[in-house]
Parts: structure tokens; C-alpha cells; sequence
């Protein structure tokens, strides 16, 4: 029997995908610099048949490419670019769509790798509880694509990244095997945590296909301010000074004028307090009860603080909170960007806003640059646009990173796109014990390969 025959065996003819134009979609990730080809697009819709397509592609030596919602950055959800003598198989996990009984006692769900963010909040909010993980990506993004990445998103002050969600895992291994556990325990001394190692491998070690996922208690009252900075250190203390004062702190992000006056003429509106400082910093304070008082005293009490627009009905918030979340549509409606998600300490994070113009110009002296991001993990997300080629930008970003004591992924993931620059924040002991995991995982080196290691 021929690979594509016993797949078809597995999870039924209509759901392995051959003809290359219903593939294309699949081959080409979310920003369209990474694009490969695959011999096949299979979907299947449980752990079982998951293992069981696994399997047949280790006895055929074939690679295995994991996708989830295609929204990565990176490249690490499509087939390596060029051609290929061995094409991998696409195995997408969006039809794992289980959507367990909230536990209220101890406030956990059990989800399938393929349900969207989305779906989950709503599912855990419909429970009276909420997840602690959002990000504009939330309609298209799936929870094991994020905890495969280890996502972080905008809530990561309040309550953590992906890792932190995590529960338990339930992965097929590349032969067949399927590791479990589920059961949510909230003391577990027994040894490794796998779901935990999982965590950020980007599907090279097993494929996640259910998790065990923490919940948040629901804060439905909520209040947001966008503030005008004189510049990235004065947002740097401002997000000091707010956290000694708002304990219902959620949500700090950082953007420039450059980028706001970018997203208000995609979306066709005006930006507020438009000139006021050099930098902008979105609050949004969650509680019980409405913290709009809270809010307006400790904007009041923050010296950094030029001015200020707040919002409090829920239209009102939405209508700042685009202007943050439209960064990614409008800097792609622009054009094909270079896109580097990168953090530092928290106190070099003005220095690497200060620095990268000159750094960036000096190998792309005609590319514009657009950044934004996480203050509080000062987390900052760059977009080069018009750049003539990715590797100068990426290294000349990357180096200045790496000499700030930063990290080069910050929430996206290594992926293939800066695979051959993990030594810039991982040692050479370092790499040598993550190929060893990655050995003892998949031994032929068949799951994504070239995403996060690269080829030796």
C-alpha cells in the first residue's frame, strides 16, 4: 500500500488533500515569505488517527510538517522553501475540536489541539470563567499551535504565557505511541514534566492533540486609557508606577507615532492624542467592580504622563484597542515585511528602541520601520518594511538584540526563519541538550524538521 493510500485508510479520502492549488493555502504561511511544498495535506480528527498518520509516515520515511491555524511568523507550520526530493506530509490539527466540561473546582478545561482561541474564551467565559491567554490573532490561532510556541499575547502581565495554561498534554509520538495526561493534578512530583517540555517545541518533538488547560476568574468590569510618553523610558517608568497602584493591572502595550498614524489610515480614523509624546502606552485595568476610578488616580499620580484618553463602555475600549491590533493588517496591507519579535531586560528596552533606526539603516538604508509590543515583558514586535532582503535586517536586528542580553523570539518562536540564529541566545551546551531531547523524541529527525534546530 502507498503512503497516500494507507492515509486515506485512516482518516478517509476526503480528508487527505492532493491537488496542489487546494494545498497551496496550506504550503504558505501567514506573512507569505515562507512557502514550501508537501506530497500531501492530511487532517485528521482525533489523537488515534493522529498517532496512526504518524506512524505511517515514520515506516515511509517521510517528514511530518505540524499546523494548527497557520498564523505563525516564523515559517515553522509549512514545508521548508525549494524543492525537495522528499516532500513532507502536512498534518493539520484543526479538526481536533473538543470542547470538554468546564470544571468550576478546579477551574480547568479539556480542549482539543485544533479549537481556536476564540472558541475556547467563549467557552470558558459561557462557564463564568475566562482564559488568561488573548492575542489579535484569537478567530484563526489554535491553542496547541500556541502552547507549541509558548504565545504570549497581551495578557501575559496579568496571567502568563501558554506554558503557564497548561495543565496537561495528550501528544502522539512520530511512532505511533501516544503519551497522556490529563487529569490536571495541581501537585505532580513524579518526575519530568512533558507537557511542560512540549511547551515552546514548535512540533518538533510529538504533536499535541488535547490539553488540560488552566482557567482565570471572569473579570467583567474594565476600564483602558491610551497615554501619551515623552519616550520609551518615560513608558518604562510609567508601567513602574502603575503597577505599584493598580493591582487589576491586565494589559500594558507600547506603541509610536509612526505606527499609530500607519493603522489610522488603513482603518480610515484619527489617532488620539496625535503628537502629544514620542511614545503611547494602551492600560487596561480588569476587576469585580469598575476600576475606572483606580485607573484615572494613578494616571493622575504618574508623573510620566503627557496626556491621556480613557475609555470605559465597551464600544470605547474596542475602538483603542484596534488602533493597537491593526498593527499586523496595516503593516501587511504596506507591503511583505521582515517580522522580528525579540525582548530585553526591561531596562535596555530603551536603548533597542533608541538603537535599531541606525542599526537597521545602516544594511537597509531605504527600509522603513514600524515596531510596537509588550511593555511589560518589554517585548518588542519589528517590522521592516521594504527591506531588500531579510538576512542583513534580521542579523543586524538579532546581533543588537543578542548584545543587550536579550532574547531573539520572544513569543513566536525560532521556526525556520532564524533556526541558524539560536546561538545568539542559547549556549553551545545548550543546543547540544535540546538535539539530544529532540534525538531521543524522533530519532530520524522527521517532525518539522529545520524548524527551531537547524540542519547541522
Amino acid at each position: 500500500m502507498t503512503l497516500v493510500a494507507g492515509l486515506q485508510a485512516i482518516v478517509g479520502s476526503g480528508h487527505v488533500l492532493l491537488d496542489r492549488d487546494v494545498r497551496a493555502s496550506y504550503e504558505t504561511d501567514w506573512t507569505g515569505r515562507f512557502t514550501g511544498e508537501s506530497c500531501a495535506v492530511v487532517r485528521p480528527a482525533t489523537t488515534a488517527e493522529v498517532a496512526r498518520v504518524l506512524a505511517a509516515c515514520a515506516d515511509a520515511g517521510v517528514p511530518v510538517v505540524v499546523q494548527g491555524g497557520n498564523t505563525g511568523l516564523v515559517g515553522g507550520g509549512v514545508p521548508a522553501p525549494g524543492p525537495s526530493d522528499n516532500p513532507p506530509v502536512v498534518v493539520l490539527t484543526t479538526r481536533l475540536t473538543e470542547l470538554g466540561p468546564v470544571s468550576a473546582a478546579s477551574r480547568q478545561v479539556t480542549v482539543g489541539a485544533g479549537v481556536t482561541l476564540a472558541a475556547l474564551t467563549a467557552h470558558a467565559q459561557a462557564a463564568g470563567l475566562d482564559f488568561g491567554v488573548d492575542l489579535a490573532a484569537r478567530q484563526s490561532a489554535t491553542v496547541g499551535g500556541m502552547v507549541a510556541t509558548n504565545a504570549g499575547g497581551i495578557r501575559v502581565l496579568r496571567h502568563g504565557s501558554m506554558r503557564e495554561q497548561v495543565a496537561g498534554v495528550e501528544a502522539a509520538l512520530i511512532d505511533g505511541r501516544v503519551v497522556s495526561r490529563l487529569d490536571g493534578l495541581a501537585k505532580d512530583s513524579t518526575g519530568y514534566d512533558i507537557g511542560h517540555l512540549l511547551a515552546g517545541s514548535e512540533g518538533t518533538l510529538a504533536v499535541v492533540t488535547r490539553l488540560r488547560l488552566r482557567l482565570v476568574a471572569a473579570e467583567p468590569c474594565r476600564a483602558a486609557a491610551l497615554v501619551a510618553v515623552r519616550d520609551t523610558a518615560a513608558a518604562v517608568g510609567l508601567l513602574a508606577s502603575l503597577r505599584a497602584d493598580l493591582p487589576g493591572l491586565s494589559a500594558a502595550e507600547l506603541c509610536f507615532g509612526p505606527g499609530l498614524a500607519l493603522v489610522a489610515r488603513h482603518l480610515g480614523v484619527g489617532v488620539p492624542l496625535a503628537g502629544a509624546g514620542e511614545a503611547y502606552v494602551l492600560i487596561e485595568v480588569a476587576g469585580q467592580t469598575d476600576p475606572m476610578g483606580h485607573l484615572l488616580a494613578a494616571l493622575e499620580a504618574a508623573e510620566q504622563v503627557l496626556d491621556a484618553t480613557v475609555a470605559s463602555s465597551a464600544a470605547d475600549r474596542a475602538r483603542l484597542w484596534r488602533l493597537r491590533e491593526g498593527h499586523t493588517e496595516a503593516i501587511g496591507a504596506a507591503g511583505m515585511p521582515v517580522k522580528l519579535d525579540v525582548s530585553v531586560p526591561a531596562d535596555r528596552l530603551a536603548e533597542l528602541v533608541a538603537r535599531l533606526p541606525a542599526d537597521v539603516g545602516r544594511v537597509e538604508p531605504a527600509a522603513a520601520l514600524v515596531i510596537f509590543g509588550h511593555l511589560a515583558e518589554a517585548n518588542l514586535h519589528v517590522n521592516i518594511l521594504g527591506a531588500a532582503g531579510a538576512e542583513a535586517a534580521t542579523g543586524a536586528v538579532l546581533a543588537l538584540v543578542a548584545g543587550l542580553g536579550g532574547s531573539i523570539s520572544s513569543e513566536h518562536g525560532i521556526g525556520r526563519a532564524k533556526a541558524h540564529w539560536l546561538g545568539l541566545s542559547r549556549s553551545p551546551a545548550e543546543i547540544a541538550v535540546m538535539r539530544s531531547v529532540k534525538a531521543a523524541f524522533d530519532p530520524a529527525g522527521l517532525l518539522n524538521p529545520g524548524v527551531l534546530l537547524a540542519a547541522d
